[in-house]
């Protein structure tokens, strides 16, 4: 089985900024999120996890996990998209021409990544290089790897996956700290 989950709330989440690669921790409320996630999965098997080398989802991983003989392992191919300039910016939405809203409303379109940002095409290329590298072929041979991740890198394994087009990258939605089974 291939599973994943987005890491817990942070302050940012709540104040509605970009992350992207920008290294912040959970709050309060998302770790109490990956405390109620760690008892509400706790009957489900994981032989590993591979998680973010973010902050925030590091911190979710191993609340999640905590107890249980899972090793979690950090792999840069799973660090959020980034968002360049836009990094830290409040409330995208509300600027109507602000560039990195098209990856939101019109993702097959962001082509060009905003200054210092990351393409789709980057974020489908790193992320499809782990599936290939790392989880596919454990999940082949039969073992249940969790994914501990962020909004667009988990959309973007869950496309690969299911073999989406583009216009549906965010068609499922990415909630905080909800488990999702991408292969069953």
């Amino acid at each position: 089985m291939l599973y994943i989950i987005r890491h817990g709330k942070t302050d940012w989440n709540v104040q509605h900024r970009l992350q992207g690669m920008t290294d912040i921790p959970l709050n309060e409320e998302g770790r109490k999120m990956a405390r109620d996630a760690a008892i509400e999965y706790k009957d489900i098997h994981f032989d590993i996890c591979y998680c973010s080398p973010l902050i925030r989802a590091r911190e979710t991983a191993e609340i999640l996990l905590e107890g249980r003989d899972i090793p979690i392992i950090v792999d840069d191919r799973l660090r959020e998209m980034g968002f360049g300039k836009y990094e830290g910016f409040t409330d995208s939405f509300s600027v109507p021409d602000c560039p990195v809203n098209v990856l939101f409303f019109h993702p097959e379109q962001y082509t060009t990544p905003v200054e210092g940002g990351e393409s789709l095409d980057d974020l489908f290329a790193r992320t499809g290089d782990f599936l290939r590298e790392v989880a596919l072929p454990q999940v082949e041979e039969g073992k249940d790897v969790l994914i501990v991740g962020h909004g667009a890198m988990n959309s973007c394994i869950r496309c690969q996956v299911k073999n989406r087009p583009r216009e549906e990258f965010w068609k499922d939605g990415i909630p905080n700290c909800k488990l999702q089974t991408i292969i069953g």
